[in-house]
């Protein structure tokens, strides 16, 4: 599959969902006025050139979060980004195993989405975009590192056991709550929400700072995997500062 029709898979994908009604909009209704204190921290995931439009594995709109995601930064006390982080034939790689791209393979951790070559170590592709206000970031952490396991979320590797320190350090800092946004909703952003509810977190994901695939129905089954750890939903107009 050509780079070209690679893109134009993700966006088409993409374009249905968001014009898709979300079946779980309810549950933003609680999250209406939530104030933000010192206690809570702003968690932004993977906003790099390669999954912005013109990147290896564009996620549609996904340049739209760039000044929400500034605007926020700004008004927390804690701001955490993270960043994918791949090496050269890394696991996650349908080219590493000779597959067709977005096709499944069974892996010792589980199943795996056999992705285009993508955030590659040192790369403008993995580069954080450069629209991305990075003085406000407390800490960047890479992941994705590992060449023999992908690692979607920023609290654990894809085996669920090699841990990225990202919860130690929060706990260390007093957060017991985090706000997640950024790119792709389905994939980073619902792992690393999941993750950080077993962690003991409070999570709301910031519905209008994040941009979904949708690879195979992937939005609608992260959003009901979120509901079902207790993740929470809100819009960055919901939150109050001060």
């Amino acid at each position: 599959m050509s780079t070209l029709s690679r893109r134009n898979f993700i966006m088409a994908a993409g374009a249905v969902a968001a014009s898709a009604a979300s079946p779980l909009a309810g549950l933003r209704s609680a999250l209406a006025a939530v104030k933000v204190g010192p206690s809570d921290a702003l968690l932004v995931i993977d906003v790099q050139n390669c999954f912005i439009p013109g990147g290896t594995l564009p996620v549609p709109r996904g340049e739209e979060v760039v000044p929400i995601i500034n605007d926020l930064a700004g008004k927390f006390s804690c701001v955490v980004m993270t960043q994918d982080w791949h090496p050269a034939g890394h696991i996650s790689f349908a080219s590493t195993h000779g597959k067709e791209p977005f096709s499944m393979i069974d892996m010792p951790y589980g199943k795996q989405v056999m992705w285009p070559d993508h955030c590659v170590q040192s790369t403008d592709d993995a580069k954080l975009h450069a629209d991305l206000d990075l003085t406000k970031a407390n800490l960047i952490l890479r992941k994705g590192f590992n060449p023999k396991v992908d690692g979607y979320s920023a609290f654990y590797d894809n085996d669920k056991k090699t841990a990225t320190g990202l919860a130690a350090y929060l706990k260390a800092r007093g957060i017991k709550r985090v706000f997640v946004c950024g790119l792709a909703t389905d994939f980073c952003v619902m792992w690393s929400s999941v993750d950080a509810r077993k962690d003991g977190f409070q999570v709301v994901v910031l519905e209008d700072a994040s941009r979904g695939i949708d690879v195979r129905g992937s939005m609608e089954a992260g959003w009901k995997e979120m509901e079902k750890a207790g993740v929470l939903r809100a819009m960055s107009t919901d939150l109050q500062f001060g």
